[in-house]
């Protein structure tokens, strides 16, 4: 059964009371966000935290785990309440003339909004888009303050299991690759 998936969707391993999206980061601040069980220094607030639902769309970022500076993989719970927060106080990336009245409405919505999220090709096992896409969500402000404080519910490090999907791939073994893929399921909100 083969069924259409809606362009724009989020996607992702979810409970009644949390989403996982995933972040790469170094190993200094991957580890000392393992231990505090959220992000400390040497993560910096002052900068916007891009958060994904999407775990191929992370493997294509990170190159399963093979870029500097983004070596390690989080998964982090985060609450629905939290995650309801952002989408609610966010602005799109881009002006989109569909969504908005002109320009410079979009450039206020952008400047007064703690968010912003963007819709990119979602990823195939072999991390080549595809045609619907997928949500990225950037945090500033008092957005990554509620992210850091309130939100996380927990904090796993995934790397293995992302460079393991990423050597299977390599080996053309897609099957066995796509068997350790987070079981991602359609979010309502």
């Amino acid at each position: 059964m083969n069924e259409e998936i809606p362009a724009r969707q989020i996607r992702a391993v979810h409970t009644e009371t949390t989403i996982r999206v995933y972040q790469a980061y170094s190993p200094a601040i991957a580890d000392a966000a393992l231990e505090a069980g959220t992000f400390v220094p040497p993560f910096k607030r002052e900068r916007m935290t891009w958060i994904k639902p999407s775990f191929l769309w992370m493997a294509y970022r990170c190159g399963w785990a093979a870029k500097p500076g983004q070596e390690r993989v989080l998964a982090l719970d985060i609450t629905r309440e939290g995650f309801a927060w952002a989408l609610d106080h966010a602005a799109l990336s881009h002006y989109d003339p569909d969504v908005h009245p002109d320009q410079e409405t979009w450039r206020r919505q952008v400047k007064a909004g703690p968010v912003r999220v963007q819709w990119d090709p979602e990823r195939s096992i072999r991390l080549g888009p595809l045609k619907h896409r997928s949500l990225q969500m950037g945090l500033s402000g008092e957005a990554v303050d509620h992210y850091v404080d309130k939100w996380i519910t927990a904090v796993t490090d995934v790397t293995s299991t992302m460079r393991d999907i990423g050597a299977l791939v390599a080996a053309n073994r897609i099957d066995e690759a796509e068997a350790l893929l987070p079981p991602e399921r359609p979010y309502a909100g």
